[in-house]
């Protein structure tokens, strides 16, 4: 198959056509396809499906109907795969093609557009099952049920066809998790090359002696890498939540160009441990940005999160969904792993709560609108001595975002009884849909329950001991026994808070808003593996670390470059 003329693309970036054929029997030449499933994946995410039963022209046997559920009766009125064929070639597009066991997909796809006198599209293919003979070795059958299984991904529908493309496109994200941790994968072009690659050639590639032995040291902890040249300069730093596992990959023979590249030039490599893999994204950053590595020349990207934003540079602040957070003075709640998520408190706060929803622009009109009519705003834009209402509904609404539900659900009960009162069902029943919001605590699925610009926490990461400790002081980050800094600062920034001293501490600053940015990527997909502990329900430093583990500390002594 020819490549995309975007091999350099991230992985993640790319756009995917996953496909599953459903058929009469396995042979291509003497079976034909009964259904087809496709899911686009784009940006990491699912974005669009395709799904049709296929007139075959011919009887489906028994053990299929019984296999797959698909009858004679469910194709006798399909199209024939002619008919489909164009809608077919329009949802692939320029994707790559990908399918677990993608010579059995293809086949049939091949046979189907022959039959159809319709020229093959040559769109570039990935197969999940080559790669995942690759991935995991460890396991003894690599089929889609068991991989589904290993990995605890949800299989609807099994053995049909959009059901089966569903899941195979979970599992193809899921490995692109690990080819990027364990293997250094990036690129579409890294891609293709691992996948091409011969499976049962994995000799290591360590020519240099002392590069060798570092190998053998490395643990199975979490932690950073750092690979040195001749002259102890560091030319490339990494991090992982295996070391060995995936440090080892940079010396086998399917690595990238990328790793070879790290690996003949280097002459040693060094590690340090971390008590966990957040940690280790925090101290990588911080170890690049001081050495400033050859081969880290790649910007950190994060994923999309979304956050409610509350103006305050206004005198009566509006809230929006952002897509950033900055020490711009403005107080952000969440992150929230979506925009419905988001989208969805938006219209909750509107519809309970009586803040302003217009623009500074209609603002500044000073024309009472609608929404003061019928009491969605409490109208500061003709109202004087309006301020302290105001600032009770912003209060009420900072309650809710931070967990407390009740006043919610009392208001807006009492507003429905009264809809139903003047028979007003329609408006009853948006209200009655907005009580259900609340009632699914979706106001809980932030990760903090306070404006992370004010927040004032400590957070508990329990994935192993010992356990790691990340404090949060009004958008200071300060970890406990960073590997970076000279001195733990971690006690004295503690006691300052109890002190009432926290503002004296120091300012927030470019390094703060970067360990946020991680650290929110990281514990929004790992949130049950930490504890929160909220400062201001403690009375003293003494009371909250009580029970808490004092690791020892190791920290890395680093030179001016």
């Amino acid at each position: 198959m020819p490549k995309t003329d975007s091999e350099n693309i991230p992985i993640g970036k790319a756009e995917y056509c996953v496909f599953d054929f459903e058929t009469t029997g396995t042979s291509a030449k003497s079976s034909r396809a009964i259904e087809i499933g496709i899911v686009r994946v784009k940006n990491g995410n699912i974005v669009d499906t395709y799904q049709s039963f296929i007139n075959p022209g011919m009887r489906i046997p028994p053990y299929i109907t019984q296999l797959t559920g698909i009858s004679n009766d469910d194709v006798y009125d399909a199209p024939f795969f002619e008919e489909i064929i164009e809608d077919i070639i329009n949802f692939f597009g320029d994707s790559i093609l990908v399918a677990h066991n993608m010579p059995f997909d293809y086949s049939f796809l091949k046979n189907e557009f022959q039959l159809a006198e319709q020229e093959l599209i040559s769109n570039p293919t990935v197969c999940t099952l080559k790669l995942a003979r690759k991935l995991y070795p460890e396991l003894k059958s690599k089929s889609l049920g068991n991989l589904v299984r290993h990995f605890k991904i949800r299989h609807r529908n099994v053995h049909r066809g959009l059901g089966d493309a569903t899941v195979t496109a979970k599992l193809m994200l899921r490995m692109f998790k690990d080819l990027k941790e364990d293997h250094n994968v990036e690129s579409i072009d890294d891609l293709f090359r691992m996948q091409s690659a011969v499976q049962a050639k994995r000799n290591f590639l360590v020519i240099k002696k002392k590069l060798s032995d570092d190998l053998m040291g490395i643990p199975e902890n979490p932690g950073v890498y750092l690979f040195k040249d001749a002259k102890g300069n560091v030319i490339y730093i990494g991090k992982a939540k295996s070391l060995i596992k995936r440090v080892k990959n940079y010396f086998s023979n399917t690595a990238p160009k990328k790793s070879k590249k790290i690996v003949r030039k280097a002459s040693r490599l060094e590690h340090y441990k971390t008590n966990s893999e957040l940690t280790a994204l925090l101290t990588e950053t911080d170890l690049i940005k001081q050495f400033d590595p050859q081969f880290n020349k790649q910007l950190k990207k994060y994923p999309s999160q979304y956050f409610i934003k509350v103006d305050l540079s206004h005198d009566f602040p509006g809230i929006a969904v952002s897509t950033k957070f900055d020490f711009d003075g403005n107080d952000y709640f969440g992150p929230y792993n979506n925009r419905e998520t988001a989208n969805t408190l938006i219209e909750i706060i509107d519809r309970t709560f009586q803040l302003r929803e217009c623009t500074d622009k209609e603002f500044c009109k000073k024309r009472k609108c609608y929404l003061a009519d019928i009491e969605r705003c409490v109208a500061p834009c003709i109202e004087s001595n309006i301020k302290k209402s105001y600032k009770d509904e912003l209060d009420k609404t900072y309650d809710f975002l931070s967990g407390q539900n009740q006043f919610a659900l009392d208001r807006l009960l009492n507003r429905m009884k009264q809809f139903s009162e003047k028979q007003k069902y329609e408006e009853a029943a948006q209200l009655r849909d907005t009580v259900n919001s609340i009632l699914n605590s979706l106001n809980k699925l932030s990760i903090l329950a306070e404006p992370i610009n004010k927040a004032n926490v400590m957070i508990e990461i329990n994935k192993q001991s010992p356990k790691d400790y990340i404090l949060l002081l009004e958008g200071k980050v300060i970890i406990r026994n960073h590997l970076v800094d000279e001195k733990d600062y971690f006690d004295d920034a503690l006691q300052s808070y109890f002190d009432g001293a926290i503002n004296l501490y120091r300012e927030c600053n470019e390094r703060d808003l970067e360990h946020i940015k991680i650290a929110l990527s990281w514990l929004i997909k790992n949130r049950n593996s930490v504890k929160i502990y909220y400062l201001k329900n403690y009375e003293s430093k003494s009371e909250l670390t009580l029970n808490l583990e004092t690791p020892k500390r190791n920290y890395i002594k680093t030179k001016s470059k």
